[in-house]
């Protein structure tokens, strides 16, 4: 081997050591992690703004059990793409009979044009939907449609079925939906539509991977989302929180949206940066880019796409991460067809594979602390009475980064230790921000 090459060689073992050093999550500091989430939760109840993590009422007092019946409607909106799908509930001995659901993409000028014109198009698509479904159908007479809103952008929330835009994200700019209850706009839209249904419930998609997993188990006390971004909806004791003003709802439960994104402590800095899919890929072109411009071992190439932010996706470091061919063949394949990095030897892409380890592995045990930190606030994280806990998770990091979820998972028990893990399990909870929408739906109309 010419010096040359050892050299390059040493200078990035340089660079994945000190990223390996700085990313490393020791037992004792998620441990930190939890607890610091679990002392920001109780500041968020105590009062409006009085944490990092905003703590919002979702006014949703009532989960499913199992037991509904009838037909109950949701629609999902949380990006490019809508969805609205029906369910028939045959109660406790039934369940789910049969559900229906349908996928619309919304044309990019509604996106930026008026609200009217937005909700009148899903509202249009709404009743195309109720008509096709409804028909060889018998309604019950008279019977209004109740319909659960699964809306994934920050709203102000007044009651279980109103809430107003505090701003869009994503690639939405409808400047005159801002500040206005977008249940009220739907519900105009659909008048207009002579669609006759009720919003019965205003929710976001933490919320809905709890209600839909807590219709199969009782024992399900927080649904998370680990996607594109990442947030966490848990049940908690209505007397637990200081800010809760007027009388308190006759379960005695509210279920709270934690908005837990922005969370951030001594121990590292903005949570949702650090764990959710949005930000993977672009962690690991960082470091990529540091790796070439220091070490040069990737030769002398054009570095334009690995200066390109947000070039590098995750799923495409998930599919190095998973590579198991003898000579990594799809990291190769994907350093190339991405990046333009040819020619690599099997030592750099086996480098490439354990820099998207340390980051994924990073986010991963991130993400089980977080979660400790809900156990830990509902003091279910190793109490005397091993009272069972589920935890419902959706999101595409969860679902299709194996290596994600397996660290998730392990990093738990590691945490709650052997005795308190027994009674806590994790749960993937497929599409819970659709069936979830409608799910209270009838719970709500019971």
């Amino acid at each position: 081997m010419a010096a040359v090459e050892v050299e390059v060689e040493v200078e990035a073992e340089k660079v994945v050591a000190e990223l390996r050093e700085r990313c490393a999550t020791p037992a004792s500091l998620l441990r930190d992690v939890a607890a610091a989430m679990a002392g920001e939760m109780g500041a968020g109840l105590e009062k409006e703004g009085g944490s990092r993590v905003k703590m919002l009422l979702s006014y949703v007092d009532k989960l499913p059990t199992g037991r509904e019946e009838g037909l109950f409607y949701g629609l999902d909106l949380g990006g490019t793409n809508f969805r609205v799908l029906k369910v028939h509930l045959g109660g406790s001995k039934k369940h789910v009979v049969n559900s229906e659901s349908r996928e619309v993409s919304i044309p990019p000028h509604l996106m930026s044009g008026t609200s009217s014109e937005l909700f009148g198009f899903i509202a249009g698509e709404l009743g195309k939907f109720v008509a096709e479904e409804e028909e060889g159908t018998d309604m019950p007479n008279g019977k209004k449609k109740e319909l659960g809103f699964t809306f994934s952008f920050p709203v102000r929330q007044r009651s279980v079925a109103s809430g107003t835009l505090v701003k869009w994200t994503k690639a939405f700019s409808i400047d005159d939906a801002v500040g206005e209850d977008v249940v009220a706009e739907l519900q105009t839209a659909m008048v207009k539509q002579g669609l006759d249904m009720h919003v019965a419930a205003l929710i976001n998609d933490a919320v809905g991977t709890l209600a839909g997993a807590r219709y199969y188990d009782e024992d399900v006390v927080a649904g998370v989302i680990f996607g594109t971004g990442t947030n966490a909806a848990y049940v908690e004791k209505a007397n637990a929180i200081p800010k809760w003003e007027g009388e308190l709802p006759n379960s005695g439960d509210m279920v709270i949206n934690m908005e837990w994104g922005n969370f951030y402590s001594s121990h590292l800095p903005i949570y949702e940066k650090l764990t959710s899919g949005m930000y993977l890929g672009e962690i690991v072109r960082r470091v990529l880019l540091k790796l070439s411009l220091q070490s040069g071992i990737f030769g002398s190439i054009d570095n334009s796409k690995l200066k390109t932010r947000f070039h590098l996706r995750t799923p495409h470091i998930s599919a190095m991460h998973h590579d198991e061919t003898p000579d990594l063949k799809i990291v190769a394949e994907k350093l190339h067809q991405i990046l333009e990095i040819t020619h690599t030897s099997l030592e750099t892409r086996k480098m490439v594979v354990e820099i998207c380890d340390i980051v994924a592995r990073r986010a991963a045990r991130l993400a089980a602390a977080g979660v400790a930190g809900i156990l830990m606030k509902l003091g279910r994280n190793g109490g005397i009475d091993n009272q069972r806990s589920v935890i419902a998770i959706d999101g595409g990091l969860f679902e299709h980064y194996t290596k994600f979820r397996e660290c998730l998972e392990s990093t738990l028990g590691e945490l709650l230790g052997e005795e308190a893990s027994k009674s806590v399990a994790v749960k993937h909870a497929n599409d819970g921000s659709g069936i979830g929408a409608a799910l209270i739906a009838a719970s709500q109309s019971r």
